[in-house]
């Protein structure tokens, strides 16, 4: 049976000790993703209805009634130097409001939302009744 030379075995750990700093910088550096720094998106959706149903798939939101005849969302989200993609969904299809931003691969994103909802509108947060803020 063949050993393998020094040489070889050393490369390999070397190797092994590269790829294992890389991640751990990687996952160090995309750890620094801060949604208060980001810079706010804004969008507005036309609303008749008198119950909005606000999905926000865990990110978190906040709902506040407002002097608004339409549904106003802000987005604040941020990647950090992260490798991967990234998503975000936001839309108002009937009277539910679809919220997602998300990232994959090696990636740390932080994200909130915040939705303004014209006075008197009965809200609910993934079908559940909730308080307004404001």
């Amino acid at each position: 049976m063949r050993t393998p030379s020094r040489a070889r075995v050393t490369r390999g750990r070397t190797a092994t000790a590269l790829v294992a700093l890389a991640t751990g910088l990687l996952l160090t550096v995309s750890a620094c993703a801060d949604a208060k720094k980001a810079e706010p998106k804004r969008k507005t959706f036309e609303f008749s209805g008198e119950k909005l149903d606000v999905r926000a798939h865990g990110n978190p939101t906040d709902l506040v009634e407002s002097d608004t005849e339409n549904v106003r969302v802000t987005l604040w989200f941020d990647e950090g130097m992260s490798i991967g993609s990234s998503s975000t969904t936001w839309e108002l299809k009937g009277d539910t409001l679809e919220l997602d931003a998300s990232c994959s691969g090696f990636a740390d994103c932080d994200t909130k939302f915040r939705v303004e909802v014209p006075r008197h509108t009965t809200v609910l947060r993934d079908g559940r009744p909730t308080n307004l803020k404001g």
